[in-house]
């Protein structure tokens, strides 16, 4: 049964480390797989048919290391790596990605349920020389929620990662289409875009937000969409049709955004680097709220 924080308007559904979703991509420490907001869903699952909701990506999953694992580029074919949030992965191939079917040693998870948080601990033990403490709390506010993390090199190694949230986001249900506006902070630069998926053209790039001239039926994707200039982690996405909005603030500044999408869901992804020398550690956060259009 998941963790439900309750507020208000709001409810959040946590699922716990070892329940549902227990494969090697996303981070198992509080995954977050819906949210109401004045008895409206938020959020939908990352592909509209599945035969198991289990082992695909939902609600506000977040990821360590999506292009290159913790120390996988060292390690020996058929020796365990580190994914953080997940466990140990055995190395396969001489290649990683992130959406391979890795064997799993699950981490250590420890978890402390409150009314209106919960904190998951996570316990990387020393492979390799690379160990680690991650501590998430999510925490329930009148209008949102909160993402903490706390990561704790506790290795003789350097930790050299980041993390992003795939923000799986479909407000009241509503498929991605005229209706939707994606906001930014800054100055889009799809010339400096290092990737754009747009093969339909049903995604319109603006100076600062994206719209859509009709529901897409194949994916999207876009890249690098601050030109690699360091900008404020921060967007905000509306749904003209059903009056609702979202934002998420990082407590950091990125220099890498990314976006994703189909016909049901839109992913706007804010990354945070880490680089971490034994005995260091670092904490960021974001904060999710969510409105009324005006």
């Amino acid at each position: 049964m998941p963790h439900i924080l309750q507020k208000k308007d709001l409810e959040i559904h946590i699922d716990l480390p070892l329940e549902n979703y227990r494969f090697s991509r996303f981070d198992w420490t509080g995954k977050i797989v819906n949210v109401l907001f004045q008895n409206k869903p938020i959020c939908g699952f990352e592909q509209q048919s599945f035969q198991d909701e289990h082992k695909i990506g939902k609600g506000f999953y977040n990821e360590f290391g999506i292009d290159n694992a913790l120390g996988f580029e060292k390690t020996e074919l058929g020796n365990w790596f580190h994914k953080i949030g997940v466990g140990l992965l055995r190395k396969e191939s001489p290649n990683y990605h992130f959406n391979h079917p890795y064997t799993i040693k699950p981490a250590d998870f420890e978890i402390e349920k409150h009314k209106d948080h919960i904190l998951i601990t996570c316990v990387g033990k020393n492979i390799n020389g690379y160990a680690y403490i991650l501590k998430k709390t999510i925490s329930i506010n009148p209008d949102g929620f909160n993402i903490h993390y706390s990561l704790q090199n506790i290795g003789t190694k350097p930790i050299i990662t980041d993390e992003y949230v795939h923000n799986f986001i479909q407000l009241n249900k509503e498929l991605i289409d005229k209706d939707y506006v994606l906001n930014f902070p800054f100055q889009l630069k799809p010339n400096h875009f290092i990737e754009t998926v747009n093969t339909e053209s049903k995604v319109i790039v603006g100076k600062n937000n994206f719209r859509f001239n009709a529901t897409p039926e194949k994916d999207f994707f876009f890249s690098n969409l601050s030109g690699n200039e360091t900008v404020e982690a921060s967007w905000k996405l509306l749904n003209i049709k059903n009056n609702i909005g979202i934002c998420e603030k990082g407590s950091f500044d990125t220099n890498k955004i990314n976006l994703w999408g189909w016909t049901h869901v839109i992913s706007p992804e804010l990354f945070y680097k880490i680089n971490l020398l034994p005995e260091q550690s670092a904490d960021w956060s974001r904060t999710y709220t969510l409105f009324n259009i005006a």
